[in-house]
C-alpha cells in the first residue's frame, strides 16, 4: 500500500481531538475547559488577576482568536523625569546606539529595544516654566495661566488610550509618582499647583491624582480597600493576601499544564515579594530619622528602593492585565530631593540652574543617569517575563523623558526623549533619531497612539508621525 493510500485509509480526527492535539503540542493541554482571560481568584477583600496563560488562548473571543492574539502591542507606559538634562552626557554621537553616553549607559543590556530621539520640542509649554514642562508632556497643550481652580489644559495621551481600551481591564489606567504633596494654589510663575502635580488629565478640566504610597497602589491592584483602620485590621488578620486565595491557586494549577504552573508560581512569588517589601518599609519607617517632606510615611527610606517598588507594581499590573496604561512621575518639577547615594547631596532643583558651571552640569548628568538606571532595571525585568511568543517587553511601549530641555533656561526644545519596548516586533530599536529642525513631541504621541490602536489623525499641534520608529512594512 502506498503512503498516500495509508494516509487516506485513516479515520478522520474529530475537531475536538484536533484541538486537543494542538493544545498538547503547544504545551497547554487541558483536562477541562479553557480558562477565560478575565479570570479572577477571589479571597478575603481580594480579587487576584492572573498573567496571560497558555490555557487562556483557546478561550479568546472570535475577534481575538488569531495567531497574533498574544503578540499584539498590549501596553503603553510613560515615565517622566523632571527638570531636563545635560545633553553632553545624554545625546548619542551617531545614528546607532553602539556607544551609549554616560547618562544612558545602563540601557546597554536592552538597547536593541530602545530608540533615542533628539530634536523634539513642546511649543505649547512656553513661556517656559516647571508647571508647563510637566503639564504639556502628555497633553502637548497650553496650560491656562491661573492660580485658582479654573485651570484648563487638555486630555493627555494616556487617557485617550484609556478611554478606548480601559474598559477591557480592571483599571482603565494607573497613575503613579514618587512624591505625594497636597500643595494647592500657586506653585510656579502664576500657575496652579495642579499643573505641576499631575501628569494625567482625563479632560481639560480633570487632572487625575497620582499615588506614591506602595501599600495604597498594592491595594488598588489587589484589594483590601476601606479606611486605614479597616486596612490595618485586615492586615492583622492575615499574613499575606495570597493566603486568602491559596485554595483557588491550588485548584487552578490542577487545571493547567506545566508551563502555566510555572507562570503562576513566578507571578505569585513576585506578588509575595512586593508585599514583603511594602511590609518591611512600613515597619522600618519609624526607625528612619531623616526628614523628607516629599516622601509619604510608609515608603522605603531610600529613593531607589521606593522607585524599584513602584516599577515592580507596574510589572504586576501588566502581568495580571489589571491595566495596560501607566504614567509614572519619577520626581516632581522643582523638586528639592537630594541624592547623596550617587554623590549629589545638593537639592536637585538648584543644581539644574547651572549657569554653565561644569560641576553642576556633572551633577545633573549623575541624576539623569541614576533615574535612567532604575528604568533600565525595569526594562530588563520586563524582558525576563515570558508572555505569548515573546516577553512582556516585546508587547509593550514606554516613552521616557522630560518636558524641559535646558533646565537653566527653562527651555522646551531638544527634549530628552527615548522610546523603549518591542511593540510586538514592530519597533526598530538600537537607534538614535535626530531632527535638525524642531519636531513636535505631539508627533511622537500621535505615532504611539496609532500603534496602540487609537486611530487619530492629529493630536494637539502634531504635524505628522514619527514613522522612523517602526519597521517600514508595519507603517
Amino acid at each position: 500500500m502506498s503512503e498516500s493510500s495509508r494516509t487516506n485509509s485513516r479515520r478522520p480526527m474529530s475537531s475536538r481531538a484536533n484541538s486537543e492535539r494542538s493544545n498538547f503540542a503547544a504545551g497547554r493541554f487541558l483536562t477541562k475547559t479553557a480558562i477565560p482571560r478575565r479570570t479572577l481568584l477571589r479571597g478575603f477583600g481580594t480579587a487576584l488577576a492572573l498573567p496571560l496563560l497558555d490555557a487562556m488562548v483557546p478561550s479568546l473571543t472570535a475577534a481575538e482568536a488569531t495567531p497574533a492574539a498574544a503578540t499584539n502591542l498590549r501596553r503603553l507606559g510613560y515615565v517622566y523625569m523632571p527638570m531636563g538634562f545635560n545633553p553632553a552626557e545624554w545625546t548619542p554621537q551617531s545614528d546607532q546606539l553602539d556607544e551609549l553616553p554616560s547618562s544612558l549607559r545602563s540601557l546597554a543590556a536592552v538597547k536593541d529595544r530602545v530608540t533615542v530621539i533628539s530634536g523634539m520640542d513642546l511649543q505649547n509649554a512656553y513661556p517656559g516654566s516647571h508647571a508647563t514642562s510637566n503639564s504639556a508632556f502628555l497633553s502637548a497643550a497650553q496650560a491656562k495661566l491661573t492660580e485658582s481652580s479654573d485651570y484648563y489644559l487638555g486630555t493627555t495621551v494616556d487617557q485617550i488610550a484609556a478611554k478606548r481600551f480601559g474598559h477591557q481591564t480592571q483599571l482603565p489606567s494607573l497613575e503613579l509618582s514618587m512624591d505625594l504633596l497636597s500643595t494647592v494654589g500657586q506653585c510656579d510663575n502664576g500657575y496652579a499647583c495642579v499643573y505641576q502635580n499631575n501628569l494625567a488629565w482625563s479632560s481639560p478640566t480633570t487632572p487625575l491624582p497620582s499615588e506614591a504610597h506602595p501599600r495604597l497602589v498594592f491595594e488598588q491592584l489587589f484589594g483590601e480597600g476601606g479606611t486605614p483602620e479597616q486596612r490595618a485590621a485586615a492586615l492583622r488578620s492575615r499574613a499575606s493576601l495570597l493566603d486568602s486565595v491559596a485554595v483557588e491557586i491550588k485548584r487552578l494549577k490542577q487545571r493547567v499544564g506545566a508551563d502555566d504552573r510555572n507562570k503562576i508560581d513566578q507571578y505569585v512569588d513576585s506578588i509575595r515579594e512586593v508585599e514583603r517589601r511594602i511590609d518591611h518599609a512600613e515597619k522600618s519607617v519609624t526607625d528612619n530619622p531623616l526628614p523628607d517632606l516629599d516622601r509619604p510615611v510608609g515608603v522605603p527610606a531610600a529613593y531607589a528602593d521606593h522607585a524599584r517598588l513602584m516599577f515592580d507594581l507596574q510589572l504586576l499590573a501588566f502581568q495580571g492585565d489589571i491595566t495596560r496604561i501607566v504614567t509614572f512621575q519619577l520626581a516632581r518639577e522643582a523638586s528639592t530631593r537630594t541624592y547623596p547615594e550617587i554623590g549629589v547631596p545638593e537639592p536637585h532643583h538648584p543644581i539644574t540652574h547651572h549657569g554653565g558651571n561644569p560641576e553642576k552640569l556633572e551633577k545633573v548628568a549623575k541624576v539623569n543617569q541614576f533615574h535612567v538606571s532604575l528604568f533600565a532595571e525595569f526594562l530588563e525585568k520586563m524582558r525576563s517575563i515570558p508572555e505569548g511568543d515573546g516577553n512582556l517587553l516585546d508587547h509593550s511601549l514606554y516613552m521616557y523623558g522630560s518636558g524641559m530641555g535646558d533646565p537653566d533656561a527653562h527651555d522646551h526644545s531638544n527634549l530628552p526623549i527615548l522610546v523603549a519596548g518591542g511593540a510586538a516586533g514592530k519597533m526598530r530599536g538600537g537607534r538614535h533619531i535626530r531632527y535638525d529642525r524642531p519636531e513636535p513631541l505631539a508627533n511622537l504621541h500621535l505615532t504611539l497612539l496609532n500603534k496602540f490602536g487609537v486611530p487619530l489623525e492629529t493630536f494637539a499641534d502634531s504635524t505628522g508621525r514619527v514613522d522612523e520608529l517602526f519597521d517600514p512594512l508595519e507603517i
